[in-house]
């Protein structure tokens, strides 16, 4: 098993040993894409205007980026020209990024700032519309899911319908022929490729030439979109913004022959349905967390369970650290530095930022909760439990004023400490009725089992029927 873990540093190739584990990260095949392919010509990297490392300034080939990583306190940190943003401080607020050099692509986003526009001559997104891009959008990361993990060829020779379904993927119906499926054969994988050809599986981005797989990436919608089973489980209408907690993304990466080696299949088929470890290429820890929702984030200052940054920080994380998209991203609290360039990430995130904050919360279903307890519980709610000390606002969380300690709220510490905070966000209240299991870790299977971590945690002392009001009225957000 290959033990060395290689990550995208400053656009050249940084060997490091910091985690014992055996899994070759994704963040190797990010680096073997980039080093392969530089062509900054005589780009030298520069010094952003409040502390950050930029992007270099467009060599003779004219592809500089700028930098992109966590906002700074103010406006400040601002880039000059030629596409050189500044990487800001450490909070969540920062500046803009620059603009794009001459035929370079744009400044990056700093979390908390706005992306820079990109210079002329950068090569425009095939996606600019943000439901477009959040369901079609691969920011080339094909050079992973294709060029390095061949999933174009396992799906090919071996992924069935019927065996994408068992592993949680889904088909948008509305993409289909009608009648096409009485039509077609679910345990041949050719029906597959004909369905990635039609767009119709749902977070997956393909290639098809002449009945053959080509090329294959994923999309923002594989893990944050699910269908509403009306054709058959798992073939219906999209849901953007639902979590997919059918899909198994370990199990998906396990059927990559790059993967092949016996100790990464064991941390891979660990994580299970409706769960991913966001932190396992730049740690080598095995501690997956639950894949959220994300409609009703309007009001929602952070999105992460440990609060690192607002939402389009996590996009940029994600997109570039783990969908393998071509792209930056930057932030010293974790370490984490990857620039490739042109950036295809950075130039999508306002729109893709302005669709998920579109996505409404759902309405609990007619007749789910019993109105009467709903009522006592909202008044136990806001007073004698507590609950509203943190659960504060429209959004239901006191995510913008502070964050709290694993032993504040009774979690488990390690998934706080892997990240850039330490600590807890509290989790805004949506559509509960809607995503069990609950907390980070799925660790509470009902909401009766939330209320009731909660009573024994802070000694609320609560009464049986107290309790299953409390549990009414969350069902009824």
């Amino acid at each position: 098993m290959r033990r060395d873990h290689f990550l995208v540093v400053g656009r050249s190739c940084v060997r490091r040993s910091r985690w014992q584990g055996t899994l070759l990260s994704l963040s190797c095949a990010l680096c073997a894409a980039a080093c392969g392919n530089d062509d900054d010509g005589s780009a030298a990297d520069t010094t952003g205007a409040n502390g950050g490392t930029s992007g270099g300034a467009g060599g003779s080939a004219g592809s500089g980026t700028g930098g992109s990583g966590i906002g700074g306190s103010s406006a400040t940190g601002d880039a000059g020209s030629g596409g050189n943003a500044g990487n800001a401080g450490t909070t969540s607020s920062g500046g803009a990024g620059g603009s794009g050099g001459d035929g370079g692509a744009g400044g990056s986003f700093a979390a908390g700032g706005t992306a820079g526009a990109a210079g002329a001559g950068a090569h425009p997104p095939e996606f600019t519309d943000g439901q477009d891009i959040f369901r079609y959008d691969t920011f080339g990361d094909e050079q992973v899911w294709t060029d390095v993990l061949r999933m174009h060829e396992v799906i090919s020779e071996a992924v069935s319908p019927s065996t994408a379904l068992s592993v949680g993927l889904k088909v948008d119906a509305e993409a289909l022929p009608e009648g096409i499926l009485e039509e077609v054969d679910l345990d041949d994988p050719a029906t597959t490729v004909a369905l990635l050809g039609l767009d119709a599986v749902v977070g997956l981005r393909a290639r098809v030439e002449d009945g053959v797989l080509v090329s294959v990436g994923i999309t923002c919608a594989l893990c944050h979109s699910n269908v509403d089973d009306s054709v058959m489980d798992g073939i219906g209408k999209r849901l953007d913004g639902f979590a997919n907690r059918d899909l198994n993304p370990g199990a998906i990466l396990a059927l990559s022959p790059f993967y092949a080696d016996e100790e990464a299949q064991e941390v891979l088929t660990s994580w299970g349905p409706g769960f991913f470890d966001p932190r396992f290429n730049q740690d080598g820890i095995n501690h997956p967390v639950l894949i959220p929702s994300i409609f009703g984030l309007a009001d929602v200052p952070l999105e992460t369970y440990t609060g690192d940054g607002p939402i389009s920080y996590w996009n940029s994380y994600v997109a570039v650290t783990q969908m393998g998209g071509q792209g930056q991203f930057f932030d010293p609290r974790i370490g984490v530095e990857v620039f490739q360039s042109p950036d295809r990430v950075t130039p999508q995130l306002p729109a893709l930022y302005d669709y998920q904050v579109s996505l409404e919360t759902p309405a609990p279903p007619a007749g789910s909760f019993d109105p009467d307890a709903a009522a006592r519980g909202q008044a136990l709610f806001e007073g004698e439990a507590g609950c509203s000390d943190c659960h504060r606002g429209t959004a239901l969380t006191d995510a913008g004023m502070r964050l709290h300690a694993p032993e504040e709220v009774g979690a488990e510490p390690l998934t706080a400490e892997r990240s850039a905070t330490g600590l807890y966000r509290t989790t805004p209240l949506r559509a509960l009725w809607q995503h069990p299991p609950y907390f980070h870790d799925g660790s509470a299977a009902t909401l009766e089992a939330v209320v009731e971590h909660y009573d024994t945690h802070l000694s609320l002392g609560l009464e049986a029927e107290q309790k299953t009001d409390i549990v009414e009225y969350l069902k009824s957000f």
